[in-house]
């Protein structure tokens, strides 16, 4: 019974470790449906020349689909060890690994200014603090696409919404116009 009970007290400790290491987390992990992935992709106006970057990129479904189905590259970051290894498999499943690749980091020191498409589902102040290094690094031109989140005050240049969930598009502006 009382190796029972350290075995208990370990399993509880392992499990609380593992909470309190989701906890720091800026964004909890809610994949977004593919029914909005694709929206989102169609939206960007994605194409086999575009470099697609998802910022909290979860399973790694936005840039594994940009892959497969449009053609285009990607890379996709997050901090969740775990969500990284589910991303590899899923580019692995599709045949998209010489396409598609992931990097566990924390989005806000990831350098996305090669991206000509940038796609979020971050919660709206994980946007707005990303909006400056955003319209900082990216090109004028590239394209940002957020499920359900807007940026402020910085206008999309078109909204829809895909069964009841709104998705964002902004076009990053010339560097001389401020946000």
């Amino acid at each position: 019974m009382k190796s029972f009970k350290y075995v208990l007290a370990f399993l509880l400790l392992v499990g609380l470790t593992r909470v309190s290491a989701q906890v720091n987390l800026d964004v909890p992990y809610v994949p977004t449906p593919m029914d909005v992935v694709e929206a989102m992709l169609d939206l960007a106006k994605v194409g086999k020349n575009d470099v697609v970057y998802d910022l909290g990129c979860g399973d790694g479904r936005m840039v594994v689909t940009a892959a497969k189905k449009y053609g285009a590259t990607g890379i996709g970051v997050d901090l969740n060890p775990d969500r990284i290894e589910d991303a590899n498999r899923n580019a692995r499943e599709q045949g998209v690994t010489d396409k598609v690749k992931f990097y566990e980091g924390n989005l806000f020191d990831f350098d996305f200014s090669k991206a000509n498409v940038l796609t979020l589902y971050l919660l709206p102040d994980v946007n707005l603090k990303l909006k400056p290094k955003i319209l900082k690094e990216m090109k004028p031109g590239s394209r940002v696409v957020s499920h359900a989140f807007d940026m402020g005050d910085w206008e999309p240049d078109k909204q829809i919404s895909v069964d009841g969930r709104t998705v964002y598009l902004w076009t990053v502006p010339d560097k001389n116009k401020k946000r």
